[in-house]
């Protein structure tokens, strides 16, 4: 039966990835850079100065909403989870070395893509009589589309982002810790995913602010640590560096010589491994960060728009590029075939064992504990995200909540015990299906972000 299901599903995500998925993904992300002129780049420095300028890891308490930084910090611990380690060594393993290039592309027309997105959430965001603010693609949605069509686009997107985010996408992140704790320490998933089941049912009841202030302090340590040890591995494969960078962007438009088959066959499975991870990854068009940062005080929608392109950046020229870097370095450009005896689970782990090889089992551990931080920290992002929707499709906001909660508590345990290929199959699927009605929506609403942007152009001037 399992393999049944998992046939159905792999059959309609490649349709959707190799197809539908890109078109959109690329078409939205130029659309965006068109109309903005470029604001991924133009605003670039203005998002890092928002982000780094004022840095604190203490946001404070927020009677509604949430500060610009607490907003971004939850988007990224949305952002950088087991895509990052996992998904990228995948697309890696399927698309070759060029699917990074692919990424690249991807994300940089994905910072226009997020900045429409997080722009649109601010400016359809509502508070409620309680104070609580509640935002995201939903709000959008209905602002453009009225009537019947606004209400289905709407109602498919918040049960697609239930399913992907609060269930799915849970699975997800709980099946890739459990599998690398399992390979670095022995420990067996069912009791990684009581542990995780139970400390996620603390962080979900605490609500947003929780949330904010358990993000707010992880994302940072979590990258640093990552990045440290990364770098630490570059250093050891100094010498390939270049030879890395060079297959990249060889494979780029070459994937045959890698992974085999006709050039335009080759070629569309690096594209579209590239498309497929890189959503995976940053997020950007999907429709999940704009619940973070419709939460966010500011004092224009411009302002959260740039911060949460730095987002994106950061997400996939650095964390992701970090473990790309590490996986070629180590297993494609030492002229060997260790690639070929590796699973997208457990990649980046050889990589890093290969790498400090008198260490023993140091790379097991140290990438076990990196996506233990990744992958939880975008277990209680999405599991806020999905919740958003919850309270949107129904009244009595509160049961269904402690309903929803329960629920996602049960597929993250359930993630650790399941079959890998079906679970991340699953979550491709319905992640897709969020893309199209977010996707349709930022296109009609594309001359609101556009006003936004040059708005904030000319008042530069």
């Amino acid at each position: 039966m399992e393999a049944k299901l998992l046939n159905i599903v792999a059959t309609a995500n490649a349709y959707l990835s190799d197809y539908i998925l890109v078109i959109l993904l690329i078409g939205v992300g130029l659309l965006f850079t068109i109309k903005t002129r470029f604001v991924q780049v133009r605003c670039f420095g203005e998002g890092m100065k928002k982000v780094f300028g004022n840095l604190k890891l203490s946001g404070g308490k927020n009677k509604s909403g949430l500060s610009s930084f607490q907003a971004l910090a939850t988007a990224i611990a949305a952002q950088v989870g087991t895509g990052n380690i996992v998904g990228a060594s995948g697309a890696i393993l399927t698309g070759g070395p060029g699917a990074i290039f692919w990424m690249w592309i991807i994300a940089f027309l994905g910072m226009a893509t997020i900045y429409a997105e997080a722009v649109l959430a601010q400016e359809t965001r509502v508070v409620d009589e309680n104070g609580e603010v509640h935002g995201g693609p939903v709000y959008y949605i209905k602002k453009v589309f009225k009537g019947g069509f606004g209400t289905f686009l709407a109602v498919f997107f918040s049960v697609a982002a239930i399913l992907a985010l609060g269930f799915m996408g849970s699975m997800v992140q709980s099946n890739s810790i459990a599998e690398s704790m399992n390979t670095a320490f022995g420990i067996p998933g069912w009791v990684v995913g009581i542990i995780l089941a139970v400390i996620s049912a603390f962080i979900f009841i605490g609500g947003i602010q929780r949330i904010a202030s358990v993000t707010e302090k992880i994302v940072p340590l979590m990258a640093c640590l990552f990045l440290v040890g990364g770098l630490a591995v570059l250093v050891v494969n100094i010498k390939y560096i270049p030879e890395t960078f060079g297959m990249i962007f060889k494979y780029a438009f070459k994937p045959q010589a890698m992974i085999g088959g006709a050039f335009g066959a080759a070629l569309k499975t690096a594209i579209s491994q590239g498309a497929k991870r890189g959503l995976f990854s940053n997020e950007a068009g999907m429709g999940s960060t704009p619940h973070a940062h419709a939460q966010a005080n500011v004092e224009k929608p411009h302002d959260q728009g740039v911060v949460a392109m730095i987002g994106v950046f950061i997400d996939t020229f650095v964390v992701l590029t970090m473990t790309a870097l590490v996986v070629i370095s180590t297993l494609y450009a030492r002229g060997g075939d260790m690639w070929q005896t590796v699973t997208k689970t457990n990649a980046m782990q050889t990589a890093v064992t290969t790498a400090f090889s008198g260490l023993g089992s140091f790379g097991n551990i140290f990438v076990a504990i990196c996506l233990l931080f990744f992958a939880f920290s975008t277990v209680i992002g999405w599991n806020f995200f999905g919740k958003i929707n919850v309270q949107y499709l129904f009244k009595n906001k509160k049961t269904a909540v402690v309903i929803y909660s329960v629920i996602a508590i049960v597929f993250i345990f359930l993630g650790t015990i399941a079959s890998n290929d079906l679970v991340w199959e699953l979550t491709d699927f319905f992640n897709y299906l969020m893309v199209l009605p977010n996707a349709i929506a930022l296109i009609a609403l594309a001359n609101v972000v556009k006003k936004s942007a040059i708005a904030a152009k000319k008042n530069k001037q």
